[in-house]
């Protein structure tokens, strides 16, 4: 199989930050991220594994590791909350200018969706995010976003389940909404798995639809 090409943006001999594709699997498999990882060092066999991951439709930050010591290191600060992602996202209607989300998830795994519960149960989990809406635009609204749990598809089902679904989401939104989801993952902060540096990264999304709406807005975070 043919990989794609993959943007690296840092890479020592114990991480590598790069920019995922929308519509690459963030796991170890044919045409994942991993095997892009390594075509993009020149390293076929080498040592490279996924500790966070996004879901295939969403583009943006990640960062692997290359070696089992560091990613045993950089999974106990996803564990810790000592690992800090932070998202933008478009989304229809108008949110509050800030505000949190706390909300109890249901995972359906056969219809491989995610609810809003209305009491505990089995498979339900609690979910937290907060948001800061940075632009408004004829409907849609940007916001930038920051988990404070990591659930499947926990920013999709918070937003959607109050009618502020996003941009190109068509499980949880529009059907007829042209463009692709508008989620991106935008900025990582950790601390290096083996000096302990604090390390921070961040890259915009490219101006394609719905993005290109707010492209002053975009332009001041790079």
């Amino acid at each position: 199989m043919e990989t794609k090409p993959i943007q690296l943006l840092y890479t020592d001999k114990r991480i590598a930050v790069c920019v995922k594709p929308a519509g690459v699997l963030s796991t170890d498999e044919p045409g994942g991220v991993p095997e892009l990882v390594r075509a993009a060092l020149g390293q076929p066999e080498g040592c490279v594994k996924t500790v966070h991951r996004l879901d295939r439709v969403v583009g943006g930050l990640m960062v692997l590791a290359r070696s089992s010591r560091a990613a045993s290191e950089l999974g106990k600060q996803v564990q810790d909350n000592r690992f800090h992602k932070e998202y933008l996202a478009v989304v229809h209607g108008s949110p509050a200018m800030e505000g949190q989300m706390e909300d109890l998830l249901c995972r359906d795994r056969q219809e491989r969706k995610t609810y809003v519960a209305t009491e505990p149960g089995k498979d339900v989990r609690p979910a937290s995010l907060s948001y800061r809406v940075l632009g408004r635009d004829n409907g849609l609204s940007l916001v930038s976003i920051w988990l404070h749990t990591g659930r499947t598809h926990q920013i999709r089902c918070q937003f959607a389940s109050r009618s502020l679904p996003l941009g190109g989401d068509r499980k949880y939104g529009r059907a007829d909404d042209d463009c692709d989801i508008a989620l991106w993952s935008y900025k990582l902060s950790f601390h290096h798995p083996e000096t302990g540096e604090p390390m921070s990264f961040a890259c915009t999304p490219p101006p394609v639809c719905p993005w290109d709406k707010f492209e002053e807005k975009l332009e001041g975070l790079s």
